[in-house]
């Protein structure tokens, strides 16, 4: 299976106050972290989507073997970046799209790798992450739904979509779905560590 993942990126961190992509974690950042475990899934091909103080952070992440590319309309909300990922691969003989965030540092690469065996073993249904009350991202995309993806719009990303399309949903549940949205969510998370 030929699996691409896209990394989503491109916010601005209205909440954070600061760009978030860019947050200290050890030696790496918010978003090196997201990438390191991107690339050491098992995926084929890594593509991180940016937007907001794009020039700076592609500077943060020159380091890796990545596609980087950029959503000039990042401001019309996570479909936008969602559109900009699957645009860049759609020609390009993958069988899914992986989709991350890039700020849910405990999404590492066994979960990650869990995803796509469950995608291997349901090649036609989409495997994605189960929250309380949705279904969401990360979740693997079947290239028989790109069409219906690049036709997304708005700030809720996937996860209308996911429900129209329940019935085709494989949903897996963990304990690693947590953003970082906030100071204080960062603060805890680095507690965490």
């Amino acid at each position: 299976m030929n699996v691409a993942l896209v990394i989503l990126s491109a916010g601005s961190s209205n909440r954070m106050g600061t760009a978030k992509q860019l947050l200290p974690i050890g030696d790496t950042t918010l978003l090196g972290l997201s990438i390191t475990n991107a690339l050491e899934a098992n995926a084929n091909k890594v593509i991180c989507v940016l937007g907001a103080n794009v020039e700076l952070i592609k500077k943060s992440i020159s380091k890796f073997d990545i596609d980087i590319i950029t959503n000039k309309n990042h401001q019309e909300g996570l479909s936008s970046s969602i559109v900009e990922g699957i645009n860049h691969i759609e020609d390009k003989n993958f069988d899914a799209a992986l989709i991350i965030l890039g700020d849910q540092p405990k999404v590492d690469s066994k979960y990650l790798n869990i995803l796509m065996r469950s995608f291997e073993d349901n090649p036609t249904k989409i495997t994605a992450s189960e929250y309380s009350k949705h279904s969401g991202v990360p979740a693997v995309f079947p290239t028989s739904y790109f069409k219906q993806l690049q036709l997304l719009k708005g700030d809720k990303g996937a996860k209308d979509f996911l429900n129209v399309h329940k019935a085709n949903v494989i949903s897996i549940k963990s304990e690693k779905l947590m953003d970082i949205d906030t100071q204080e969510e960062y603060r805890n998370f680095l507690k965490s560590l």
